[in-house]
């Protein structure tokens, strides 16, 4: 059995679990989230938690039965306690702002960039002095969370020998030494 697969996701009180033709659907105080399972795996419910399991041991089974149950996990999770990532802008008159669902960065282009936000996020900045602006993302949906805060870092990603770019918190940058002067 998959190690992953074959534990059980525990219920919390206050969230609602449905399965309907293959279509899961789950209900939180944080919202509605849904997702498409193969119809070879069978989700149940027993008592205050629910049971993810295959009928084969084919490589094609193994693999979508523990698929499912992470991907279940996080949906249970997301309506639960929600989901949050923090981004830093690291370098010279980077800045970030955000009206609504639009994100306005400076990230030393000619221009600024509008980044539109999907509904389903939530997103703050700040920018204090003597320290770099940061871009604060929540959402009930690890997926779409994760989807949004790649775009985001591709618009500058990290340079190896200054680290000027968007890196999330936290995130450790392989750094290269620049030239260095000739002996003579």
């Amino acid at each position: 059995m998959s190690r992953i697969g074959k534990a059980p996701i525990a219920l919390p009180k206050g969230v609602d679990f449905s399965i309907n033709n293959g279509l899961v659907t789950v209900k939180g105080k944080l919202g509605t989230l849904t997702q498409k399972v193969d119809l070879d795996i069978t989700v149940a419910v027993e008592g205050e938690n629910i049971i993810v399991s295959r009928p084969t041991d084919q490589k094609r089974h193994r693999a979508l039965h523990g698929l499912y149950r992470a991907l279940i996990a996080n949906m249970v999770k997301g309506v639960n306690e929600g989901y949050k990532t923090e981004q830093e802008l690291v370098g010279v008159g980077y800045r970030a702002a955000n009206k609504g669902q639009m994100l306005e960065l400076s990230l030393g282009y000619s221009h600024n960039i509008n980044f539109e936000l999907p509904a389903e996020i939530k997103v703050t900045t700040s920018s204090e002095k003597g320290q770099n602006p940061k871009i604060v993302l929540e959402s009930a949906d690890k997926q779409l969370l994760g989807l949004v805060a790649a775009k985001i870092r591709a618009l500058r990603k990290p340079e190896p020998y200054k680290g000027k770019g968007i890196k999330f918190t936290g995130e450790v940058l392989r750094r290269k030494a620049g030239k260095s002067a000739s002996k003579k």
